[in-house]
């Protein structure tokens, strides 16, 4: 970050003039140091939605919205999610550096180590309803880890952070498992050092005690290829979340869970789930047209879930390599003929080539397809958030680590712009 310039805005009520000065990242919007605004000029901003606004500074990743770019660290997420697995991203996004031969192999070991929880977790589930969604869960068990693994909650301690993130990277998704089996009445699945990072995963969810689980490596490959796209996007709504309670010093475990919370908006982390109910409204291929005409009627209501992006003005370039994993599934699984995939396929074919949406630059994004290709692997559509979250948890780390480690950290303490009524005087009782 470098300070280039500055910019001159006037107070126009008292026509004073002040300088604020300009900042400049390696890549991206100058941005103008507002941090001295109110002492100098005595006004603050507005902005909701921080839509204009840096909430920090980052070198983890960097979005361009207007020309489809995703950077982890600087690398494409195009040449990451068709070069590396899951483990490398996470070694990436929480060390600055692709990690080489020997140093992955040290790190999966580490992972690896630390898959199991704690057996009195068990005991917790029992507290919830069968029937409880699976993030409900989630966010209890997770904010539950802190009273198991205190002996590494220094925040100021680079080792105690690094033990921390691995930790919480090994065992989300032996609990997001938990959270399945729970939910259908079938016995946890411990976790196996044989298998992978996400073959683990898919047993511990998906395999039973009557019989040896065994890896479909295309089955394999899309869920670890989700968990890449997944794994960061920035300041988003749920890592600006973990960011904000980790400025008040709160533990990691708090913190990630706090991210968890967020994420269960339906704004968020349900949209992939949005999509699957959406392609269950319209039922059949024959009803397209008609829904097709409801988005394009600005008097109507409907929308059409997983089209467009808030951030992404022209393309998602984690759609493309979506859309190509989940023809990679569908054609290992044969499901072309099933009659939601038809559906989907036929809704994706419009959208890409009908002149209303290529205007509006409306195309398929990340959870049109990853909505797709989780129900194609059997996971039910509850479980969908859960698995964002288990993906999205690094990224989570990479962010609560750079923002304790900042010299010029700060609890977090927005503004706002008061509406209210001015001082008044209480009445008493009987006049009021």
């Amino acid at each position: 970050m470098t300070h280039s310039n500055s910019i001159t805005l006037t107070n126009p009520k008292n026509q004073t003039a002040f300088d604020m000065p300009i900042l400049s990242g390696t890549i991206g919007p100058d941005v103008v140091d507002i941090r001295d605004l109110q002492k100098k000029s005595g006004m603050f901003t507005y902005d909701p939605g921080f839509i204009s606004t840096a909430s920090c500074s980052s070198n983890i990743t960097y979005i361009d919205g207007d020309e489809g770019i995703l950077l982890y660290r600087g690398y494409p997420i195009e040449q990451l999610a068709e070069q590396c697995g899951f483990l490398e991203v996470a070694y990436l996004l929480l060390n600055g550096e692709l990690p080489n031969a020997a140093v992955l192999e040290s790190f999966k070991q580490e992972i690896t180590q630390h898959t199991m929880v704690h057996d009195q977790l068990n005991n917790f589930f029992k507290g919830f309803r069968r029937d409880a969604h699976p993030m409900a869960i989630m966010v209890g068990i997770v904010g539950a880890l802190s009273a198991f693994y205190h002996d590494a909650l220094d925040i100021s301690s680079k080792q105690h952070r690094d033990l921390s993130a691995i930790r919480m990277l090994a065992k989300v998704p032996t609990i997001v498992a938990m959270c399945y089996k729970y939910s259908t009445g079938l016995p946890f699945m411990y976790p196996q050092n044989k298998l992978t990072y996400v073959e683990n995963f898919m047993q511990m969810m998906q395999g039973t005690p009557c019989e040896s689980f065994k890896p479909n490596p295309v089955l394999v490959r899309a869920l670890e290829r989700i968990l890449i796209l997944h794994a960061d996007h920035e300041q988003n709504a749920s890592t600006s979340t973990v960011r904000l309670a980790g400025s008040s010093g709160a533990n990691p475990y708090a913190c990630i869970t706090a991210g968890i919370a967020c994420l269960w908006g339906s704004a968020h982390g349900g949209a992939n789930e949005a999509v699957l109910k959406m392609l269950e409204e319209i039922g059949d291929v024959s009803k397209i047209g008609t829904y097709i005409n409801r988005a394009k009627d600005k008097d109507d209501t409907f929308r059409l879930m997983g089209f467009g992006h808030r951030v992404y003005k022209n393309h998602d370039p984690r759609a493309k390599l979506m859309r190509e994993t989940c023809h990679e599934v569908l054609n290992e699984l044969g499901l072309h003929d099933d009659k939601l995939f038809k559906l989907a396929l036929e809704l994706e074919r419009i959208a890409l080539e009908d002149d209303y949406f290529i205007a509006k630059k409306l195309y398929p994004n990340v959870d049109f397809y990853s909505g797709i290709v989780l129900r194609a692997l059997g996971v039910p559509s509850n479980m969908f958030t859960a698995i964002f979250a288990m993906g999205r948890t690094v990224g989570w780390i990479a962010h609560w680590d750079e923002m304790i480690s900042a010299p010029d950290q700060k609890i977090g303490r927005p503004r706002q712009l008061y509406t209210g009524p001015v001082q008044r005087d209480v009445p008493a009782l009987k006049s009021r």
